[in-house]
This record gives structure tokens, sequence and C-alpha cells, in this order.
């Protein structure tokens, strides 16, 4: 099994041609292609957590979904094209990422514009937007959120505090939130590209205080201070990463 010894932040320098110190790789999902997370979920899914019952349509949020090949895979895996058109409307999916770029080309590939959306957006420093995708169709939360690899990222430029409020804020409009943060190790190998590229290092690395295990610490923020539990966990990714599935109490 593959892990940071060869990690995803080494993987990326080789195939990057320069530092994406967001997370923003240009070509992300060739060397990390949507079956390494989709192998792990269930296609039945939305219908165990009991999402697909009910008149209300299922609404979906990808945090960070750079191009967007993952979400609209996501979407595929939980929702089959074979399904009747009416019963696909009724779950929608929207895409986030801070690259202009990345979204651009997510929309022009997306193959199912009436189900899926995506926008330009840096969580950190608005969500508006968020909750006017919610209000434009009648939710008051998201039923599932995707928080894949995103953690590292925010925490690494905003800091132990701009962590949890991230995890604070996904959890204040979701019901499930399923996430995968980023092992220590990858930290490290990150500030170490960046440092071979010559640029600076992570403003905030060397004061991070949450430091280890970055997963279990966030499902303690999550269980002790967000309302949510973890109810099952998926296993770990080709580049041992655990996915965790939480659910507001």
């Amino acid at each position: 099994m593959a892990t940071c010894s060869l990690d995803i932040a080494e993987v990326e320098e080789m195939n990057d041609p320069g530092a994406a110190p967001y997370g923003n790789f240009i070509n992300y999902y060739t060397f990390n292609p949507p079956e390494n997370r989709l192998s792990l979920i269930p296609a039945t899914l939305l219908q165990d957590l009991g999402l697909k019952d009910g008149p209300q349509n299922t609404l979906i949020l990808d945090v960070g979904c750079n191009s967007g090949d993952l979400s609209v895979a996501f979407y595929k895996h939980l929702v089959p094209v074979s399904e009747e058109e009416s019963d696909r409307r009724k779950v929608n999916l929207l895409g986030f990422d801070l690259d202009e770029t990345l979204i651009q080309r997510a929309q022009q590939s997306n193959p199912l514009p009436s189900s899926i959306s995506f926008i330009p957006l840096d969580i950190t420093k608005d969500t508006d937007q968020l909750q006017d995708y919610l209000n434009q169709h009648g939710g008051s939360h998201f039923h599932l959120c995707l928080c894949l690899a995103v953690t590292m990222w925010v925490h690494l430029n905003h800091g132990d505090a701009g962590l949890l409020q991230l995890l604070s804020h996904l959890a204040s409009i979701s019901q499930h939130l399923l996430l995968e943060a980023q092992p220590w190790k990858c930290y490290r190998s990150a500030a170490r590209r960046l440092r071979k590229l010559g640029r600076s290092d992570f403003d905030h690395f060397k004061s991070l205080k949450i430091r280890g295990d970055v997963a279990e610490q966030a499902r303690e923020h999550l269980e002790r201070h967000c309302g949510m539990e973890l109810i099952q966990s998926f296993g770990s990714t080709t580049w041992d990463r655990k996915l965790l599935l939480f659910k507001r109490r």
C-alpha cells in the first residue's frame, strides 16, 4: 500500500509544474483519481442514510472540489444515470473551490448542469453563497458535506483557529459530514516541497499546536463542540487517509 513515504505532496511535486499552496493543483486527479475514494464508499450511501426518502431534495456540498472530477464521479456513484430523470433531479450537488480557473474547467466539463453546480468560493472569507444555494433549493442545511483532503491546506494557511472554524462551520450547515484529513507527515512534505521550490514556508506551519493525529483531533472537536458524532469509518485510502462519516446529533 502506498503511503506518505512517497506521499501526495511528493507526487504533487513530481507531477505539477508549480507550487499550489492552497492545494489547487491543476492536474490533481491524474495522481489521485476519484476511484481512490469511491472504492471505499458504498453506492447505497444515500439510501443507507435515509436521504432519498420523502419529497425533499437531497443537497450535497463538495468543499474544495478542484476541477470537479470527483464531484461528478461521486454524484454518478450515488445516483446512477439509469435512474429516472425525476429521481436524479431530487439530488443536487454544489462544488466550490477558491481557484477560479479550476472552477471554470469544472463548469465547462459538467455533464449534469441541472443537478451539479460549481462556484468559485473561499470558505474562509465568504459563506453567503452557500446560504443562498440552500435558500434557492428550499433547504436549511446540506444533507451530506464532503471535505476531502482540504483540512491541511486551511490549517497551514489559516492556523489552528482556521481549521477549527472550518470544521465548526461545516458542522453547522451539514446533517452528515464525510471527512478525509491529511496526516501530519503530509504537512511536513508539503512544507518541504515549498522550500524546494524556493517559496516561503507556510505562515502558520511552525506555530501549529494541532499536530500528530489530525483526524483524531478533528473528530474530538466535531464531537465535543459541534454536536456531531462519528457513525462510520470507511477505512483508509491508498494514501493512508481515513474516510470518516459524521452525523449531526
